[in-house]
């Protein structure tokens, strides 16, 4: 089983009773403001997401952590690495990307995790390169994204919805431990 310790958090594989607090945390509007996939209060849409995930890691050998404070074991949400296929111009590269209960904004999970998982990919996995993906004007995760040390590679749009995006990127040759 693949884990992550970090001074406050545990980044760990998917467990059923993850299902209720990952819903809860996707059926939050100001949460979800950024994603393309919108809010969802429907247990099944959170369990479909968990089971993609956990495919990944079959499929990839990495995927989406689920991230859980060690204070309290509460469950805040997900950081980790996947295959952006939604958009085809960057691939083959793996992106690092996280998701947290606003509950937990501010005070610094979303980047240990990130600093946790970018490590994981570039030392354990061995990926040269990662990238992470944002929209203009999320500047919690554009902060995230600059504390990671990764550059602003190219400006592009979502192909479906057409919403800008920023790819960002960080080779193993950049990377500072």
């Amino acid at each position: 089983m693949t884990e992550i310790r970090t001074p406050r958090l545990l980044l760990r594989r998917w467990r059923d009773d993850d299902l209720a607090p990952m819903t809860d945390i996707n059926a939050d509007p100001q949460v979800m403001r950024w994603s393309e996939e919108g809010p969802s209060h429907d247990p099944d849409t959170t369990a479909e997401a968990i089971e993609r995930w956990e495919e990944e890691w079959d499929d990839e050998g990495f995927g989406l952590f689920a991230v859980e404070l060690l204070a309290s074991g509460e469950l805040a949400g997900f950081t980790g690495l996947s295959i952006p296929e939604f958009l085809p111009e960057a691939l083959p590269d793996a992106a690092i990307s996280w998701r947290l209960g606003a509950q937990f904004w501010g005070q610094g999970y979303a980047s240990e995790a990130a600093q946790a998982t970018l490590e994981f990919a570039l030392q354990d996995r061995g990926l040269d390169r990662v990238i992470s993906i944002d929209r203009p004007g999320n500047h919690a995760s554009a902060n995230v994204i600059r504390k990671l040390g990764m550059t602003l590679e190219r400006e592009t749009a979502h192909p479906v919805s057409g919403h800008p995006l920023h790819v960002y990127a960080i080779d193993l040759t950049e990377y500072e431990a």
